[in-house]
């Protein structure tokens, strides 16, 4: 079995990390294919949402496979794959494409948290932005338990994203936090029995499939490129996106199906 599934259906892009020996943990094949999975949801004008899992009930993901990552990024082991080979020869791209730290990618992503999210698991969470979360789940950043630190994002958007005293609490020390903890810090939307973790997000998916494409990205565009910006060059960009998308298609269809007291026909044009 592949170390990441990619599967498309009516619309959805699920993502399942399947490695659940290891915790769903990153190997240089998963990082791979998680990159080239994020390329195809962008690009693919048919998919409209994203759920990004792992597989099992133990782990969403662990971080990354250090025996298997650390002794290729330090050079203590050459690439012995095809795998490691065309991970190191471009490993900035990998990386960053992954764990979408940068990547422009303006369409939704629901995370379905099934067990830990550590460390790497962790930040990439970071880039979702509809969490479920199974009751067992527990999220923490353990860098600092081993010398290091969070730098796949966390650092930036966990602050953005909770409270600031919560943010410094669980970046300093490296303490996992219990899904319910999670919830009341706003760091996920919903905490459900294990059994209707999938379910759940998929009615957030079929939710956002229902409305128009083009405005739900261009919100998405609008939060994150404003994100720190000063105020007036913030309206600005928001009001550049407004007045994109009132150009569209969709923003014609819209008005014309409560008119007509239908459900409208979203194209995403």
């Amino acid at each position: 079995m592949p170390d990441l599934i990619y599967k498309k259906e009516d619309g959805v892009a699920t993502i399942t990390l399947n490695r659940p020996e290891r915790r769903n943990a990153f190997s240089p094949e998963s990082i791979i294919r998680l990159a080239e999975a994020w390329i195809d949801y962008r690009d693919d004008d048919e998919m409209r949402v994203a759920i990004l899992t792992g597989a099992g009930d133990k782990a969403f993901c662990a971080g990354g496979d250090l025996g298997m990552l650390l002794p290729l990024f330090t050079g203590a082991k050459k690439p012995d794959d095809e795998w490691s080979e065309k991970l190191m020869d471009d490993l900035g791209h990998y990386m960053s494409t992954a764990l979408l730290r940068p990547f422009e990618l303006y369409k939704p992503i629901i995370a379905a948290v099934n067990g830990f999210a550590l460390a790497g698991g962790c930040e990439l969470l970071q880039a979702t932005d509809i969490r479920v979360a199974s009751t067992t789940a527990s999220f923490g950043l353990t860098e600092t338990q081993r010398g290091l630190v969070p730098g796949a994002g966390s650092m930036v958007r966990l602050p953005r994203q909770i409270p600031y005293c919560k943010a410094m609490e669980i970046l300093m020390t490296g303490d996992a936090i219990s899904a319910e903890d999670a919830l009341s810090i706003g760091f996920v939307n919903d905490v459900v029995p294990p059994e209707r973790l999938l379910p759940r997000a998929m009615e957030f998916a079929d939710r956002l499939k229902r409305n128009a494409p083009v405005a739900v990205a261009a919100i998405k565009e609008a939060v994150l490129r404003t994100s720190g910006v000063a105020l007036e060059e913030a309206y600005g960009i928001e009001a550049e996106i407004s007045a994109r998308v009132t150009q569209t298609e969709d923003a014609r269809e819209g008005p014309r199906a409560f008119m007509e007291k239908r459900e409208p026909v979203f194209t995403g044009r």
